[in-house]
């Protein structure tokens, strides 16, 4: 199976690669390509990526194009709810493979703040979030079970967060086995990106894609409810 033998919806691109290093390399061309033009557009430009550690490459190489990172927010789309010093922290991944040189000028717009609770960080994290302009750049990733940001197969409130009318920007979600209760961004702020990329690797992961672009939904496969256009698919074996 490669990425041309599935069937894209309209508007929907894909783009394939050789390796790794090289989806790396193409992501971060397109995305340096895409801020340029909304800083152009409107003199600043939100970028939303995901963690983990399969955008480590990705992030390094995108640090190294020449951008006036001044004028970009960099945001999460999910995050696990621990400390910011937590091996296991997104913003902390960012802060150390993305925010580094001539990247360092970019703002981060974290997901946790000191609360007592998830519900509590929740809340805070969702009056942050939904003052920001709308999304310029998504970058998103997938799991072998069709979850991508926290957005997890049959969480407690999945449901809530894949509404087109969810009134959150942020809801607290739990992975099925993680240890850590995580944060995430709902349907409406996700969808509502000027661009989406979703770039993932290997054939487990093509062929979770090719089960998701088949009719059925959301809740089985959350990025179902992502896999319309504009959408930028970028994958390597």
């Amino acid at each position: 199976m490669t990425l041309a033998s599935l069937q894209m919806p309209l508007g929907v691109t894909g783009y394939q690669y050789e390796a790794a290093t090289q989806l790396a390399e193409g992501l971060a061309l397109r995305v340096a390509e895409a801020l340029r033009l909304a800083i152009d557009e409107r003199g600043r430009a939100l970028l939303v990526v995901s963690g983990g550690r399969s955008p480590v490459a990705f992030f390094e190489r995108l640090a190294r194009e020449q951008l006036p990172w001044k004028q970009v927010q960099v945001g999460l789309a999910d995050e696990r709810w621990v400390p910011l010093e937590d091996a296991n922290s997104n913003e902390a991944l960012v802060r150390r493979h993305l925010l580094q040189g001539a990247a360092a000028e970019a703002s981060m717009v974290g997901l946790c703040h000191p609360a007592p609770n998830l519900e509590e960080a929740a809340r805070l994290a969702d009056q942050v979030i939904a003052g920001l302009p709308p999304i310029d750049v998504l970058v998103l990733g997938m799991g072998d079970d069709g979850h991508t940001a926290s957005l997890f197969p049959h969480s407690p409130l999945l449901d809530e967060a894949l509404r087109a009318d969810c009134p959150h920007a942020v809801l607290p979600m739990q992975a099925p086995a993680a240890p850590h209760e995580r944060l995430s961004l709902t349907l409406p702020l996700l969808a509502g990106a000027r661009l989406s990329l979703l770039a993932i690797q290997g054939p487990a992961k093509l062929e979770t894609l090719a089960r998701a672009l088949r009719p059925g939904e959301a809740h089985e496969l959350p990025i179902r409810a992502l896999l319309k256009a504009p959408l930028q698919l970028h994958w390597s074996p």
